[in-house]
């Protein structure tokens, strides 16, 4: 198995942080932080900060999980929305929306990896947390998202949706 391609490699960066040296797949790549060969070995567990939804643009993590998610490093960018939902809290409507980015970046390499019912479904439930979520939020503008999803959901070409961040 190979790592996924990004879908659109002159997609826009939002963070001037480097991407890892390669992309994890599971059971295909070195786990990144439990394997001595792993891109993030011996590295210390980052601690995510809170930051209020309308301040996305000054979170450096968030940015930089979105370049993650879209450049295919869908393990990368779900560790880095999982940080934040924690720091945001479970039940709020800013950790909706990040366990809505965890389940899409699930959902792509799950998929990658032809787990295709699984992905099905961890889109599915992200798509339910997004319906939550209010347009525009965090940069993002929800309901194409959403319909980028389900249109990923029901074809056949594995291009991931990607996400753009606005003004």
């Amino acid at each position: 198995m190979t790592e996924p391609e990004p879908p659109d490699p002159n997609w826009p960066r939002y963070s001037p942080t480097p991407f890892p040296s390669y992309r994890f797949i599971p059971g295909q790549t070195p786990h990144p932080r439990r394997n001595p060969l792993g891109h993030s070995y011996h590295q210390p567990e980052p601690t995510l900060l809170a930051f209020p939804p309308e301040k996305w643009q000054r979170s450096e993590d968030y940015l930089y999980g979105i370049d993650l998610y879209n450049f295919a490093y869908w393990w990368e960018s779900h560790e880095i929305f999982e940080g934040l939902w924690h720091a945001v809290g479970h039940n709020t409507e800013q950790g909706n929306a990040f366990q809505a980015l965890i389940q899409f970046a699930a959902a792509n390499l799950k998929r990658f990896a032809c787990n295709h019912r699984a992905a099905r479904n961890l889109a599915t439930n992200g798509l339910v947390r997004l319906q939550k979520t209010p347009t525009p939020y965090m940069g993002i503008d929800v309901a194409s998202l959403a319909e980028d999803v389900r249109q990923h959901i029901i074809g056949s070409d594995f291009r991931a949706p990607l996400i753009r961040l606005y003004e």
